[in-house]
């Protein structure tokens, strides 16, 4: 049985400004049929398939170019790679493909957007695009100590996400930072493979969910250092983790816990700056999707972890960049297809008319 989409409901207010005397979709000359807003694998991916459509996209690539994956080393759970691939060169095989179907690429963050115009409004670098629909895919970063050891090993014992590295830790020994339901999951994940587990917490009891503690707590193979904070992590000049230096708050006495890998579970924190005020986001700053990509604003959509607090992997950011260049799409169709139908009542006045 052939199944029909949902057609998207037009803006009130969208079509007298899309129009021109001729009633076609179009007013402004420089006017983008889609722009997108980030090059992670979700504002990448929407390229490609915007690219593919005819619709000519128009891509800020953002403050980081090619998103998380480029802090990443060995990526070995990306589909079509039977050996592992550096994420950076991920990144730069999709955006060469991206360019190669016509996506301009723009090397810069957009500076601010205006979801009342219509056309939508980016501003970057003193000047101002417009684009008649809008996939925003800046992603979210995670929340990290800040230290400057923390950088210099990020990618070589360092990680935010347990699921995309903790295959790496084999029967080794890892810590994870933090205390709610973020590092209590990283945790229970890791004991898959870590030979131990240690969660370094700097209160004296757990902030996760009761039924994430108690899992965390029952687990062999977790034990938990109470009222510390990382203070450094050591790499002995092997330019791989060795350890961290732990304070106690408490008693202010430094220690080293030796350790193959450090995880830190204390969040993540999604680009939506530019969009509160305009957009619906839930509690954490996520912006909220319907029906798929579609937002609370007609003609705007939303894919990756800019919209996803749960999966947040690079495949899953790359499906929802894909359905959010298909809505748009849609979208785009559903305008013209507004602007080419005349009104019931010029409909009604052209049947009347005599020659």
């Amino acid at each position: 049985m052939r199944r029909f989409l949902p057609r998207f409901r037009r803006p009130p207010d969208a079509t007298p400004a899309l129009l021109t005397r001729k009633g076609n979709i179009g007013s402004m000359a420089d006017t983008r049929q889609v722009i997108i807003l980030g090059s992670g694998t979700a504002g990448l991916t929407a390229a490609i398939y915007a690219a593919r459509a005819n619709l000519a996209p128009l891509l800020f690539e953002g403050a980081h170019p090619g998103g998380q994956l480029t802090i990443t080393t060995d990526v070995e759970n990306y589909p079509g790679f039977e050996e592992a691939i550096l994420g950076p060169d991920l990144m730069k095989r999709m955006r060469a493909q991206a360019a190669r179907f016509g996506t301009e690429l723009i090397t810069a963050p957009a500076e601010s957007v205006n979801l009342k115009a219509s056309p939508f409004e980016v501003a970057s670098h003193g000047k101002t695009y417009r684009s008649r629909a809008l996939i925003i895919a800046t992603g979210a970063v995670a929340k990290l100590l800040g230290i400057s050891s923390e950088a210099k090993l990020m990618g070589h014992g360092v990680s935010a996400c347990a699921t995309c590295d903790g295959y790496f830790f084999r029967n080794q020994r890892v810590l994870v930072v933090g205390g709610g339901d973020t590092a209590m999951e990283e945790a229970n994940f890791l004991t898959k493979f870590a030979s131990h587990v240690t969660v370094i917490h700097r209160r004296d009891e757990l902030r996760a969910s009761k039924i994430m503690q108690e899992r965390a707590i029952a687990n062999p193979k977790i034990s938990f250092l109470w009222d510390s904070i990382v203070e450094e992590v050591l790499d002995s000049g092997e330019g791989k983790v060795t350890g961290v230096k732990v304070q106690n708050l408490k008693t202010g006495h430094t220690t080293v816990v030796p350790a193959e890998g450090l995880f830190i579970g204390i969040g993540h924190q999604p680009n939506t700056a530019l969009f509160e005020g305009q957009l619906e986001l839930d509690p954490n700053g996520y912006i909220r999707t319907f029906g798929g990509t579609r937002t609370s604003v007609p003609g705007v959509f939303a894919g990756g972890d800019v919209q996803d607090s749960v999966y947040r992997q690079a495949v899953t950011a790359a499906g929802t960049g894909c359905m959010a260049a298909l809505d748009a799409e849609r979208y785009l169709e559903e305008l013209k297809h507004a602007s080419n139908t005349p009104s019931p009542a010029a409909a009604t006045a052209g049947g009347t008319k005599r020659a």
